[in-house]
């Protein structure tokens, strides 16, 4: 899950609503959960549920964007900031690992503190939901690991291309064009792990992906200030 910084609020809020652009133009067009690309169907989510605490209806520091999928699973269960983990938070793109076919999982090797809170932000959004048995299973409208196979088809496919090129300027282009046009950073960060000049580029180029949770190889590292 990647990791984001949407820094100091750019205004005050008389509706929530009103957020929905500002967030836009810090953290790009992509859900900050399952990290699907949405030109037109985000919406602000409260991490913390504003029917729950209303006083936290219209801060900016309680926002992040939310797909219908991720949205409608989470609802309005309870939440706080210290027994999940958060990407606004937290290096979330060390508490999760990308497989072929769709698949997301806690990743291995985590405390069994950190641990237990990514699975606890994991089951909050329904992030592990697919078709497979033995997983939980999607709602019948709910293709997010149909599209998170798609994305890795086509991350494997852009690398091997690129290697055919010998990782030509304009090929590495196209790759991080293909990267923004169906979103899923963790994926293509995943699948392109051994390339650190597209690990680089994918940082820069997905607004509001905090820098400071990658070391100069842009391997993630523990966040300054958070918990992973």
């Amino acid at each position: 899950m990647r990791p984001v910084t949407r820094g100091l609020a750019p205004r005050t809020y008389r509706k929530y609503g009103d957020a929905i652009g500002d967030l836009e133009e810090r953290l790009g067009i992509y859900c900050s959960y399952c990290e699907r690309r949405l030109p037109a169907s985000l919406a602000v989510e409260h991490v913390v549920p504003k029917s729950l605490v209303p006083e936290l209806e219209t801060t900016w520091d309680n926002f992040l964007l939310g797909c219908t999928n991720c949205n409608s699973v989470k609802l309005n269960q309870p939440t706080n900031k210290r027994d999940f983990l958060w990407p606004d938070v937290d290096n979330t793109m060390r508490a999760y690992s990308y497989s072929p076919g769709g698949f997301v999982d806690v990743a291995d090797g985590l405390t069994t503190t950190m641990s237990r809170k990514a699975k606890k932000l994991m089951d909050l959004v329904g992030l592990d939901r697919h078709e497979a048995e033995g997983r939980p299973a999607p709602a019948p409208r709910d293709k997010r690991w149909q599209q998170r196979k798609d994305a890795w088809d086509a991350a494997v496919l852009a690398k091997a291309r690129l290697a055919e090129l010998n990782n030509a300027p304009a090929a590495m282009d196209l790759v991080l064009i293909a990267a923004e046009g169906f979103g899923f950073f963790s994926i293509w960060m995943t699948v392109f792990a051994d390339h650190p000049a597209i690990k680089r580029a994918l940082v820069q180029r997905f607004k509001g992906t905090a820098d400071d949770c990658f070391d100069p190889n842009f391997d993630p590292v523990a966040r300054p200030r958070g918990r992973l």
